[in-house]
């Protein structure tokens, strides 16, 4: 009597790992996706309104979390550490937005007003809180400094931003005025300050659930992106746009970009920082912040063509988190400091 033998199964041979990693993430996809949407469906009407009312909560609250997630603390530690701010304020406040303007200038001939005011804009704009804090980090440089400057930035850049606009863009179209500054007070810095005051209560808590100011963040965004692009698909504003038009404003973006890394870098060695610091110091004096950027843009350009505004500032974006994140690899590979 033969006993019958299976052979085991050959083994299915595993795909090829690919020797590099996409440089686009998830939320870049995300804004592409929404984009795609707001283009096949845009809100018209009552929906418009109900997206107009549901962003702004959701914006509210992503500044009520940043509030109560940061400590009174560590906002007179971080001022205490002039230097380093003072050097971030300057980059963010005074060096981009005289980049900004020279750019805009030499290349206006080859842009329409639109995205013309949206480079200028986009140069005056506060920088970023999270991704700086988390390309800090990653490269192993001052944390706490990072968290401070790019906090007192946002804090800041709710009045200097609507200032600088005032200045740079009254004959370019820049919709400033005393009420605008108003309305962007009662969206970001009250929420803020009731953070604040919340933050005995809730502090604790949203600092244990670091994921839900990361899903309001990128959510509000996804929100807001959506309700621009579809009043610009409604009324029409992207058969302005051609594809030259496009390059030409990614380009110059790197452009931007480029020159605030390295002014940023060679200044802060030359006045000595050390290296953690000066890692806070590049990637807190180098990045706009979309988070507080459209929704202002949203205030201060009220009946104009928005989504073409805010286009320069959606392509920036990309381009500062795929350098920064490159950057802050390199950061991280340095060795580490030999003890005395």
């Amino acid at each position: 009597m033969s006993v019958e033998t299976t052979s085991p199964k050959p083994a299915r041979p595993s795909l090829p790992k690919l020797p590099f990693r996409l440089p686009v993430d998830g939320y870049v996809l995300a804004l592409i996706g929404t984009v795609i949407i707001a283009a096949i469906l845009p809100a018209r009407g009552i929906g418009a309104d109900a997206m107009g009312y549901v962003t702004y909560l959701a914006v509210a609250l992503l500044f009520f979390l940043y509030g109560a997630r940061l400590s009174p603390q560590a906002i007179l530690a971080g001022i205490m550490h002039w230097r380093l701010q003072g050097l971030v304020f300057l980059a963010t406040f005074v060096t981009f937005p005289i980049l900004g303007v020279l750019i805009a200038l030499v290349f206006r001939p080859w842009l329409t007003p639109d995205l013309s005011t949206g480079l200028i804009f986009l140069s005056v704009l506060p920088s970023t809180v999270q991704s700086s804090i988390a390309f800090t980090s990653i490269a192993r440089g001052n944390v706490p400094a990072a968290l401070c400057s790019a906090s007192i930035s946002n804090l800041l850049g709710i009045v200097v931003t609507p200032l600088l606009v005032a200045l740079l863009l009254s004959g370019h179209g820049g919709g400033f005025s005393l009420s605008a500054l108003r309305d962007i007070a009662l969206q970001l810095l009250l929420p803020f300050g009731l953070g604040q005051a919340a933050r005995p209560f809730v502090g604790k808590w949203i600092v244990a659930h670091k994921k839900l100011t990361s899903f309001v963040d990128r959510g509000s965004i996804l929100l807001i992106v959506y309700g621009a692009f579809s009043e610009g698909m409604v009324a029409g504003v992207w058969s302005q746009l051609s594809w030259q038009s496009l390059a030409l404003v990614l380009v110059l973006d790197l452009l931007m970009l480029a020159i605030g890394l390295v002014i940023t870098t060679v200044v802060s060695r030359r006045l000595k920082f050390s290296k953690e610091d000066e890692i806070a110091i590049v990637f807190c004096g180098s990045k706009k912040s979309m988070a507080s950027g459209i929704p202002m843009a949203n205030i201060l350009f009220a009946g104009q063509a928005v989504s073409l505004i805010v286009l320069p500032l959606m392509l920036f974006h990309q381009a500062q988190l795929m350098a920064c994140a490159a950057i802050a690899r390199r950061y991280a590979r340095r060795a580490e400091p030999t003890a005395q």
